[in-house]
C-alpha cells in the first residue's frame, strides 16, 4: 500500500497531488508537524510505502520520527520531501529512507524535480501552483517553468487553488479530492466548489482587514489578535502592517489550546530559530520559516510565549 502524508495548503496540495501523479495509486492523509508521529504510527504498517510531502520535523518528536523511519524504510519505501529548516537535534539528511530536503524551493518544486521522470511535462504547473501558494516563485526552475505558460493563466489558476483552500480548512475529505482532481492534470478553476469558495474567501478579506483595525493588540514589538473571521496566515501579516509592528501573530482558540501563525518583513529576525528555542522552554510546538511560522500551545501560556518572544526580538 502507498501512503501520501501533506500539510494541507497550497504546496502539500499540490504536492502530494504530484506524488499521486506519478505513484498512480494511494492513500492521501493531511498531517502537520506536531501531528506527524503519531498519524504515522497510527495508520501505516511497516511493509507499506510513504511519501511524506511539505511536513517539518517537528523537534519535540525528532528522535522518535528518526527511529521510526528507521523501521519504515527497512520493510518498505520511505520517501521524505520538505523545505523547512530542519530542527537543532538532528541532521534532516541523515534521517533513514529517500531524504529531499532544501530550504531554497517550495515542496511542490522538489516534489515534481523528484518524480519529473515519471510525468509528462505539463504537470510543472503543480509546482508552479504550489511555489506561488509558497511565496517561492522566484526560484531559476520556477521562472522557467512560468515561462513555458501564460503567466496570468498561471496565477490566475494558483490564486484560485490557494484561496480556495484557505477556505477549506480542516475540510480533508474535500482536501483529498483536490488532489484526486489535480493530479489529473485538471485545473483548480474546473473545479466548481474549490472556485466556489476562492470566491468567498477573497470577498471576505476586507471584513478580515477591518476587523483587525479595530481588534488588533500589541505587546512591545509584536502585534496579535485572536480569533479573526478568516485566515490566521493572512491575519498575522494584516496585524504587522496595520499596528506598524515587526512581528504579526494571528491566533485561532480551540478549547484550551491556540493555534497560531507568525510572520514578519524583516531580514534580521529569524521567526524559525526563535521559535524552536521559546518550543523548548515552554514544552510547546513551534518552528517553520525565518519569515513565516507557526505555533501550538496551551492557552494559559500565551502571555509568556509573547513575552520570550518580544525578549528574543529585542536582543537579536
Amino acid at each position: 500500500m502507498y501512503w501520501i502524508f501533506a500539510h494541507g495548503d497550497g504546496d502539500g496540495v499540490s504536492s502530494a497531488a504530484i506524488a499521486l501523479a506519478a505513484i498512480g495509486n494511494g492513500k492521501v492523509f493531511f498531517s502537520h508537524p506536531s501531528g506527524l508521529l503519531e498519524d504515522l504510527k497510527d495508520n501505516v504498517t511497516p511493509g507499506d510505502n510513504v511519501v511524506i510531502v511539505d511536513i517539518a520535523i517537528n523537534e519535540r518528536h525528532a528522535r522518535e520520527i528518526f527511529k521510526l523511519f528507521e523501521i519504515l524504510s527497512r520493510r518498505g519505501e520511505l520517501v521524505y520531501i520538505d523545505h523547512h529548516p530542519e530542527p537543532i537535534s538532528i541532521k534532516i539528511n541523515e534521517l533513514p529512507g529517500v531524504i529531499i530536503h532544501s530550504e531554497d524551493a517550495c515542496a511542490s518544486e522538489l516534489t515534481y524535480r523528484y518524480f519529473e521522470d515519471k510525468l509528462p511535462w505539463e504537470y510543472n504547473r503543480l509546482a508552479i501552483y504550489g511555489a506561488i501558494s509558497d511565496y517561492m516563485a522566484d526560484t531559476d526552475f520556477i521562472r522557467k517553468a512560468i515561462s513555458m505558460w501564460d503567466v496570468r493563466h498561471i496565477y490566475f489558476e494558483a490564486g484560485v487553488l490557494a484561496q480556495g483552500l484557505e477556505g477549506s480548512r480542516k475540510m480533508y475529505d474535500f482536501k483529498r479530492h483536490v488532489v484526486e482532481h489535480l493530479s489529473k492534470n485538471r485545473l483548480p478553476s474546473a473545479l466548481s466548489e474549490l472556485l466556489i469558495r476562492a470566491l468567498i474567501e477573497s470577498t471576505n478579506e476586507d471584513i478580515l482587514v477591518e476587523y483587525i483595525k479595530k481588534n488588533v493588540k500589541t505587546y512591545g514589538n509584536i502585534a496579535y489578535i485572536l480569533d479573526p473571521p478568516g485566515s490566521i496566515t493572512r491575519a498575522a501579516t494584516y496585524a504587522r502592517s496595520i499596528a506598524k509592528k515587526p512581528i504579526g501573530i494571528a491566533g485561532q482558540t480551540k478549547g484550551n489550546k491556540i493555534i497560531m501563525s507568525l510572520r514578519t518583513d524583516r531580514d534580521d529576525i529569524d521567526l524559525n530559530r526563535i521559535l524552536r528555542i521559546i518550543a523548548k522552554k515552554l514544552n510547546i510546538d513551534g518552528g517553520g520559516h525565518r519569515r513565516a511560522a507557526g505555533a501550538r500551545m496551551n492557552a494559559n501560556l500565551f502571555k509568556e510565549f509573547l513575552s520570550l518572544l518580544d525578549a528574543n526580538i529585542r536582543t537579536n
